[in-house]
């Protein structure tokens, strides 16, 4: 009789165990999902208060300068989010091709905080043919797309 008890005290002991070894790995599981959920909120947050503007007139001869062979856009930040006006913010592409050589300054006194209602000069260094091209720029996932001619 006392053998029937110390074996069924050895299988309690032993599923509490595996029961408390698993609910540690629960537990470590699920406050890492926690985690990642969280930045993933704040980085959807940031993404959808982001929202800008290309404003400059495509029908404009000053878009592009040949004897420089700079395209210049003027973009203005219409969205809630305070965005810093550097290359790394900002991706730019030129045909189809990823541009690594522009400069974003913000108008018209420059500074370091492209707020609301704020607008960048980019300054792409690029040498295009005559014709019709078209600019791709993405800030924080918002996309924008601007056709010109040359």
């Amino acid at each position: 009789m006392a053998s029937v008890s110390v074996s069924h005290l050895i299988l309690f002991i032993a599923s509490m165990a595996i029961a408390a070894s698993v609910a540690g790995v629960f537990t470590s599981s699920i406050g890492e999902l926690s985690n990642a959920v969280s930045e993933q909120g704040l980085d959807v947050s940031s993404d959808v208060r982001t929202d800008v503007e290309i404003i400059s007139d495509s029908g404009s001869n000053t878009i592009y300068d040949g004897d420089a062979s700079t395209i210049t856009i003027h973009v203005k930040n219409t969205g809630s989010e305070t965005l810093a006006p550097v290359p790394g913010q900002v991706d730019v592409f030129v045909d189809g091709t990823f541009a690594s050589d522009y400069t974003v300054t913000l108008e018209p006194n420059g500074g370091n905080s492209w707020r609301p209602g704020e607008v960048v000069r980019i300054d792409i260094n690029d040498n295009l043919n005559s014709g019709d091209h078209r600019l791709k720029l993405i800030v924080n996932g918002d996309e924008e797309v601007f056709e010109f001619n040359t």
